[in-house]
């Protein structure tokens, strides 16, 4: 799958580099709307029931309808490799599980759900017609992804062992970083990925969030990484909004 060069294209991403990200929605269409209105997203159809968003015809994530009432409306984070199956051993043998295993998707590639030892959940991509983003760090498209954890020496322990390179290699710039959860969570909330697109303005960009009909659950606040607000979008997902 061919993407149009535009400002940050990388045409292929070092392992624990985050390298897509997707929603998981009960309405696709209301997304469309929502998400089409903040960041300018177009969208075209990418399989039964859900839709590549693109900015400028750049791939910058993926829409999808939930299909278990059960589960979470939630953006996921996946973090490329070569060699998804073996990332999956590793991630096992140093206190993580593997939540679903690997599985192909189309020539896309190969993916898998998997869980840190704190229980935050990530994907794992290993590409093959996709590369994953075809723009990032622009406005409108992913730019950090925070963990936001209930044990951060634990967490930096085992990314640490798993994306040894990509947060600590030389000439490493990381898109990841972590934190205690009750940083911006209550007490008692889970650990989790927090996906972060940048915006120009974050204070405009809350303000459109609460005017598509999303929520602005943590004000903006500063960061070592930027300024920073958490919302929801118009069916419950949690993302945050950055601007650097």
């Amino acid at each position: 799958m061919a993407e149009k060069r535009a400002s940050g294209y990388t045409a292929g991403y070092a392992e624990g580099v985050p390298c897509w990200v997707d929603v998981q929605l009960p309405d696709v269409e209301a997304g469309k709307r929502f998400y089409g209105g903040l960041f300018g997203w177009t969208f075209e159809d990418a399989g039964p029931e859900a839709v590549w968003a693109r900015l400028d015809g750049a791939a910058v994530a993926r829409l999808a309808r939930k299909r278990d009432g059960r589960m979470p409306t939630v953006w996921t984070v996946y973090f490329a490799t070569p060699d998804v199956r073996d990332l999956a051993r590793r991630i096992v043998a140093i206190g993580g599980q593997i939540v679903n295993d690997p599985v192909p998707v189309r020539d896309l590639g190969t993916a898998a759900l998997a869980a840190d030892p704190t229980g935050a959940v990530f994907g794992l991509w290993q590409a093959a017609g996709h590369p994953g983003f075809g723009v990032r760090h622009a406005p409108g498209t992913f730019a950090w992804a925070q963990l936001y954890t209930s044990d951060p020496e634990a967490a930096n322990a085992f990314y640490g062992r798993l994306f040894t390179a990509a947060l600590f290699g030389a000439g490493a710039r990381p898109d990841f970083g972590r934190a205690p959860v009750t940083d911006v969570f209550a007490a008692g909330m889970p650990s989790q990925f927090l996906v972060h697109f940048r915006t120009g303005d974050v204070a405009a960009a809350a303000l459109a969030v609460q005017q598509l009909g999303g929520r602005v659950r943590t004000p903006p606040f500063e960061t070592s990484y930027g300024k920073v607000a958490v919302v929801t979008d118009n069916q419950g997902a949690f993302f945050a909004l950055l601007e650097r």
